[in-house]
């Protein structure tokens, strides 16, 4: 039995997430989590939320709430949709957790000891009506580039033009409105990465078998200018993880909590130790620390293009700058953007779906379908309401669905509703098996590698054999003369039904589970021998007609959502 070790990247707590990131970490890595233990490998797929920054303190003040409650609010409602979309985690934690504060405060305390942060003295923007340092996003002016008076402290989102607190024209506190800010001095710790940058690029040279999106992205922060700089690791903010050197206090640094990009990928470990206190498992050392048992764990980390750097650069350099046996990421399965219907998802424009509003409209599984068969991986996909109606309609209705209920419907009408004795499988159905089996091996190999699109294309290809043997089996013409032979085919479409079931379950759990259950069976092993699997069901087993599997979208619900999500357009 393999070990895997999965996680996505975390969900930052401010509100409620699109279907862009839904599908560029959680789901993709629910996937791979899902097909590994279908397989009977023991797997950990672990996910959080990322609850510390400048971003969660705002969006408390703005739900007029502690930044404390808020969290555990949001996380909650995280959970909950995380649920609705079936995704699998073992266990969904918390970066505020006291076991990430430990273990991000150990590591502190471990990478200082070997010489490997510095403390640096800088000047920052300091407001004296509030009595603190404002970071970049506590401060708003006008962007001396384009004149939008709403610009902030690190960026304006009118032009996104990079900006410094100090470029701003009428620079002002976001906490009080103030403008009487002035510069200060500050000293903030800094984690040295430069003097393990060839570490880092050897790891990284040696993962020939990455996705080049991961490996170009990671390489550019290499090479580029002058190539990998030591980072900040430290705020000047109430709500994080206080800066200590492991349990101790660090002097000069009072006040200060740790930046939310060092403690957040520190969450992955800590998480797992949440798993077992919280009474999920028994053993987190195995699954991280070579010197305990992790040696022999495949670890895949799930996430978009824009959490690439962070997971190649920054969370290796913690933890081979710790000399610890601290297992690293043996694959980095990264993806591009999900634009929505000719521009970008927008929270505060309405703009495009977002994962409870999707749950309201249709069960999870339809989502999961187009997702994962649209999934950004070589390029920036794009949501459209024609496309995803095409798809549901084609895909699950007319090709999963139609195959499922026909099958059934008919034997219920001319043998009941069992699976038919008498007859014995001829070329076409030995065809029919040889098809499937090479199919099914297909499909295995594209998602032992995490190829997403192309493990849906294998799957839709596997549902589309079992119409084609249909249509040419013709089982209803063929009763009207040789009613054994039609009990043969039915015998076998009855069987193929439940290989789909099994099979498909890592992308659309419902609906397998569904089908099961009409099937009159808990039999969800996988199918190693097709041959086998497709008589599983034997002459007698009694069944029902399942529910209509997946209904399709009319051109009247496609045209009200594509209204009611358009958002405010300039």
């Amino acid at each position: 039995m393999a070990r895997h070790l999965i996680t996505s990247a975390i969900p930052y707590i401010n509100g409620i997430k699109h279907l862009g990131n839904l599908v560029g970490s959680q789901l993709p890595a629910d996937l791979y989590a899902r097909y590994q233990r279908a397989r009977g490998n023991e797997v950990l797929f672990l996910c959080a939320t990322d609850e510390h920054g400048t971003p969660a303190e705002l969006a408390a003040a703005k739900a007029g709430k502690p930044v404390a409650e808020y969290c555990a609010e949001m996380h909650e409602v995280q959970a909950r949709i995380a649920e609705g979309f079936r995704l699998s985690f073992d266990h969904f934690g918390r970066s505020s957790s006291p076991q990430n504060h430990a273990l991000t405060q150990h590591f502190a305390g471990v990478l200082a000891e070997r010489g490997l942060i510095r403390e640096v003295s800088e000047r920052q923007m300091y407001s004296p009506t509030d009595g603190r340092f404002l970071p970049d996003r506590y401060i708003e002016g006008t962007c001396p580039n384009c004149g939008f008076e709403d610009a902030r402290g690190d960026q304006c989102d009118n032009c996104t033009k990079q900006l410094d607190p100090v470029d701003l024209i009428n620079p002002r506190s976001v906490i009080s409105g103030a403008t009487d800010l002035e510069m200060r001095e500050t000293k903030h710790l800094f984690l040295c990465q430069s003097q393990i940058k060839t570490e880092i690029e050897d790891w990284i040279d040696s993962k020939s078998d990455w996705p080049v999106l991961t490996t170009s992205i990671a390489k550019k922060w290499l090479q580029d200018g002058d190539g990998l700089q030591d980072r900040g690791i430290t705020r000047d903010l109430d709500w994080g993880i206080p800066v200590k050197k492991g349990a101790e206090d660090w002097p000069g640094m009072e006040g200060k909590v740790f930046y939310v990009w060092f403690d957040a990928p520190i969450e992955y470990i800590a998480c797992s130790q949440e798993w077992v206190d919280a009474g999920k498992g028994d053993d987190w050392e195995r699954w991280w620390r070579t010197d305990k048992g992790a040696e022999d764990v495949t670890y895949t980390q799930f996430m978009g293009k824009d959490n690439v750097p962070f997971h190649t650069l920054t969370f290796p350099a913690t933890i081979l700058g710790s000399g610890e046996p601290w297992k690293l990421v043996d694959y980095i399965k990264s993806f591009n953007y999900l634009n929505y219907d000719g521009g970008q998802f927008s929270t505060s424009r309405g703009r495009g779906v977002f994962m409870d509003q999707a749950l309201e409209i249709l069960p999870a599984d339809y989502w999961r379908w187009w997702l994962l068969s649209h999934a950004p991986e070589s390029s920036d996909a794009e949501f459209t309401w024609e496309n995803f109606q095409t798809s549901v309609n084609k895909d699950l209705a007319d090709v999963l669905g139609n195959f499922a209920s026909r099958v059934t419907k008919f034997c219920r009408s001319k043998f009941g509703e069992v699976v038919p004795d008498g007859g014995t499988p001829g070329a076409r159905e030995e065809q029919l098996i040889a098809d499937l089996t090479a199919k099914v091996r297909e499909y295995e190999e594209h998602m032992a590698h995490a190829e997403v699109r192309k493990s849906a294309a294998a799957l839709r290809a596997a549902w589309v054999l079992g119409n084609e043997y249909l249509q040419e089996a013709a089982p209803w013409s063929t009763f009207k003369t040789d009613p054994e032979a039609a009990a043969a085919q039915i015998r076998l479409a009855l069987n193929v039904i439940r290989l789909y079931a099994v099979i498909s379950q890592p992308f659309i759990p419902d609906a397998s589970a569904q089908l099961l259950t009409a099937l009159n069976t808990t039999d969800d092993s996988w199918p190693d021998d097709v041959a086998a699997a497709l008589a599983t069901l034997p002459a007698g087993h009694a069944f029902v007609v399942p529910e209509v599997t997946f209904r399709k979208i009319t051109d009247e619900e496609r045209e009200d959502w594509q209204q009611r999500f358009a958002g405010k357009r300039d």
